[in-house]
């Protein structure tokens, strides 16, 4: 199949890209940046660069391929500079921008990156912004089926520990305790992907992607263990405190407050009563074969 994805080689894209590619795919890969071309022509697909803010661009870029994968970011941009960016209206557009090309562009078969959340607009903080980009992805015609990929927290989320546990020698979080919650590596969403791009397209189908369920107590004694704090501790503070220590760092202030309400959906389980409902198997990464990842940047800062 001709296959095209956004997300450049991203920790999802390009796992994905190198599967896709072994199996006998013909895959474009979009990158914003020229300096990837040849990264990615090296792993057997071909590069178009070019931005997810230009809709044309996109159009012309989906045309004839039989599936697209399309994922929203900002990247680092929305969370620490550009202080007055409006991250939900920004990603909108993105998400409109992806509803014309493909309009435009013909194609019947899309795999969309949500996340967990998506399934509200209420309580779960900047996860809305998945929520608003599903809705928009439904105006699209009947005869274009999607499958919603919503996966969990990130392994790579946890990098953002980092600082607190060498400033302070804690993780420290507006949430945490004993309750168990869903995490996920990168390989396996790409996996999942991959499985469901070879499997029939049909109407509007969503699936949640998950690798192992622990609790916030349980996180921090693995991650201490791999970094050699084995009393390494979860400490709960305020979300006044989480809000305000976040901003003091000079993360964009709509970010920040996103961040704690969504910390907030966690501990009132609004993030993931539809995922409980729809609990999917787990895949195969655990976080201990991740650890190492976390390990070798907590030394390297």
């Amino acid at each position: 199949m001709k296959i095209t994805l956004t997300g450049s080689l991203g920790n999802i894209s390009k796992p994905l890209a190198i599967e896709l590619v072994q199996k006998g795919h013909t895959l474009t890969v979009i990158s914003s940046k020229a300096e990837r071309q040849k990264d990615i022509e090296d792993i057997g697909a071909k590069a178009a660069i070019g931005s997810m803010q230009d809709a044309g661009f996109l159009a012309e870029t989906f045309k004839g391929a039989d599936i697209v994968y399309v994922m929203e970011t900002l990247g680092e941009r929305s969370r620490f500079s550009g202080q007055d960016i409006d991250v939900i209206s920004a990603i909108a557009k993105i998400g409109e921008n992806y509803k014309h090309a493909i309009t435009q562009s013909g194609v019947k078969q899309v795999v969309h990156l949500s996340s967990i959340g998506a399934h509200t607009d209420k309580g779960n903080g900047m996860l809305a912004f998945h929520y608003k980009v599903e809705q928009i992805l439904h105006q699209l015609p009947a005869d274009v089926s999607i499958k919603f990929m919503r996966p969990v927290g990130f392994y790579y989320n946890m990098l953002a520990f980092i600082p607190t546990i060498k400033g302070q020698g804690v993780i420290v979080s507006n949430y945490g305790g004993d309750d168990k919650e869903p995490w996920v590596s990168p390989l396996d969403i790409a996996a999942v992907i991959a499985e469901e791009m070879e499997k029939p397209f049909e109407g509007r189908t969503i699936r949640y992607i998950a690798s192992e369920e622990l609790s916030p107590n349980e996180v921090a004694g693995i991650l201490g263990e791999a970094i050699g704090k084995p009393d390494l501790k979860w400490v709960v503070i305020s979300d006044e405190q989480m809000l305000n220590g976040m901003i003091a760092a000079g993360m964009n202030p709509n970010v920040a407050k996103g961040m704690v309400e969504m910390n907030e959906g966690r501990r009132g389980n609004v993030l993931y009563e539809d995922y409980n409902r729809h609990k999917p198997t787990l895949g195969k990464t655990k976080l201990k074969d991740w650890v190492n990842v976390f390990a070798k940047a907590y030394n390297k800062n």
